[in-house]
């Protein structure tokens, strides 16, 4: 796994902090969301997951042409949860650096990457309340007479959750290990804990502190380990990725993760974009090494830097253009052990702005992810320069302004995207599997693009920059029209212009085909779905798959078909009852030999 260092924030060991940390203390405490004790870090070696890499094909590449290109580095496939992410896994001895650098000059790999490690870094009536200057500052309090979060669940992507802390046991729902691949999320290293109570601890219950939306749930994924060697908690891109994803399609529609570097993998911004494609938002902490950072900026993502009681920036924060909100980065929080204590840091500015987004959704269930973040920062008191900036980045979260902003937020998006096939170019002569770029645009944003040949629908992508790889063996030899259709989370739909392309795969012949096409389900795999769910299949035959139909079944209803070696469909689980579900894929050759496949899913 690539592994991610919570941000270093200003974290207690066994007590609270005090409350004025002078200069070199704080000097010491720089590294992961929360300002914490120094350490060693890891030595260069060691800053990656050894025997496995992260690889994202592009939308449509068949199994076993991903299969194909994975062992060309000797490695083996297998898909990060219901996404299109997967993580390769290497023979002993293989370089990670030589595989990433080889199957990232492969045309049907949108990216690889190593898997790398990253350091974590109304009035209530609760003890702590008076000492919590943070929650007045955003102006939490006026935001609560609408809404405290109820109906909407947050993930901390974190070291897990003290599951007996009682100011949190009310909110808590079922989460998962994904360090240790178990349903044990029992808190690692502390940091989860302090991170979850920022969010949503308890409000108006007499005890302990009060949560930014206490009303909302905790989803406590566990993401990361306890280094015993360098006394540090560290997570990896994969654990993330594979947390997000989870998260995703177990109803959160919040995350939150306090780690160092996150906003720089290729794999973890592509599972926020498969959070935003189910209507969720991404808060990441910015860093607390208190110096510019050169990350590229992601619509991804909302990155958090920390400011101080008098809305300045603190001098252990990370700034930079990659920056979209700030808020305080010192709070009393929940802490292992059903304690209390200060905690200082970005990985504290974030959940804090988390939950903010989590009383928006709650004052208006109706608004999208996009909208959401857009009124989180249309909202946010400007401070430093003019608009956006590198040390603020839109501004200082502001709850209550947020929260009325939903609840006057316009009606419906009406606003169809635009999308446009860059290539192949028209008339170009195409064979094998074939490289396909799609440019899609929207107002708001595009949560998916979906790619048709000859009116049928081949495959989906749900992350930019949206790209496939098509079969062309699976038309037959001729002409070929290609068509993009994006669709936005309010579900308007636009349609690219057509491309027709001049197909010509050399031809083989079979004397007499008794032989049935194999067809699989490459996604969705069995276990929780949520959202809108990309169903995809692929078949294959000794005769070739020009002459290859396919049915799409859902419960036993006709969803979709098509020919060739892929079909895709887009199943609306919104509109369905909750409980298992069939889904089937049947596959028929020129010859009118059939074959099926199922899988069984649950929502």
């Amino acid at each position: 796994m690539n592994s991610t260092k919570p941000q270093k924030d200003h974290f207690p060991a066994r007590r609270a902090i005090p409350r004025k940390l002078t200069l070199a203390l704080l000097v010491g405490l720089l590294g992961c969301g929360a300002v914490g004790s120094a350490s060693a870090a890891p030595a260069a070696a060691e800053q990656w997951a050894k025997g496995r890499i992260l690889v994202m094909p592009r939308a449509g590449l068949p199994e076993q042409a991903l299969a194909a290109i994975a062992s060309t580095v000797g490695g083996h496939a297998r898909k990060v949860g219901q996404s299109d992410l997967h993580i390769v896994d290497l023979p002993a001895g293989a370089s990670e650096t030589a595989a990433v650098q080889r199957l990232s000059q492969n045309p049907h790999i949108q990216f690889a990457e190593l898997d790398r490690k990253v350091s974590a870094k109304f009035t209530a009536n609760d003890p702590y309340f008076g000492s919590e200057w943070h929650l007045a500052k955003v102006n939490a309090p006026s935001a609560w007479d609408t809404t405290q979060g109820a109906g909407v669940t947050i993930a901390i992507l974190d070291s897990g959750v003290d599951g007996s802390h009682p100011d949190l046991v009310p909110n808590l729902v079922a989460g998962y290990n994904f360090y240790d691949n178990n349903t044990n999320t029992a808190d690692a290293c502390g940091h989860g804990t302090a991170v979850a109570g920022t969010a949503a601890a308890v409000t108006n219950n007499g005890a302990g502190v009060a949560g930014v939306a206490g009303q909302a749930k905790i989803m406590p994924i566990r993401v990361a380990y306890f280094d015993t060697t360098y006394n540090e908690c560290y997570a990896y891109y994969s654990t993330i990725s594979n947390g997000l994803t989870w998260a995703a399609d177990h109803g959160a529609k919040i995350a939150n993760v306090s780690y160092g570097g996150v906003s720089a993998s290729s794999s973890i911004i592509s599972a926020a974009q498969y959070m935003q494609s189910k209507g969720g938002l991404v808060f990441v902490s910015a860093g607390n090494n208190g110096t510019q950072d050169t990350t590229t900026p992601t619509s991804s993502m909302i990155v958090v830097s920390a400011t101080d009681p008098n809305d300045n920036l603190y001098s252990w924060s990370t700034y930079g253009s990659f920056v979209t909100l700030s808020a305080p980065g010192d709070v009393w929080t929940t802490s292992n052990g059903s304690g209390y204590q200060e905690w200082m840091g970005t990985s504290f500015s974030s959940p804090l702005t988390a939950a903010v987004g989590a009383l928006v959704m709650a004052a208006n269930p109706n608004l999208t992810g996009a909208s959401v973040q857009n009124i989180l920062q249309s909202t946010a008191v400007d401070l430093g320069a003019a608009g956006k900036d590198i040390y603020y980045g839109y501004g200082r979260v502001n709850a209550a302004a947020a929260v009325q902003a939903a609840l006057a937020s316009p009606v419906a998006d009406t606003t169809a995207p635009t999308a446009s096939i860059t290539s192949p170019g028209a008339g170009s002569s195409v064979s094998g599997v074939v490289p396909v770029s799609v440019s899609a645009a929207d107002n708001v944003g595009v949560t998916s693009v979906q790619l048709t040949v000859n009116g049928t629908a081949v495959a989906t992508s749900t992350s930019a920059p949206f790209s496939f790889s098509w079969d062309s063996t699976g038309v037959a030899n001729g002409s070929a029209t290609l068509v993009a259709y994006a669709y936005d989370a309010a579900g308007n739909k636009g349609a690219s212009s057509s491309v027709t392309v001049n197909v010509a795969n050399a031809t083989t012949m079979v004397a007499k085909d008794t032989t049935p096409p194999v067809v699989s389900i490459v996604n969705p795999v069995p276990g929780m779905v949520s959202g809108t769910v990309s169903v995809n299949t692929n078949a294959s035959d000794n005769n070739g798959t020009a002459g290859i139909s396919q049915w799409i079944y859902i419960d036993g209803a006709l969803k979709a078909q098509g020919t060739g070696a892929t079909l895709s469909y887009s199943w609306n689980t919104r509109k369905v009852t909750s409980g298992t579900h069939t889904i089937q894929a049947v596959a028929k050759d020129a010859a009118g030999n059939q074959s099926s496949t199922s899988v069984q899913v649950t929502h």
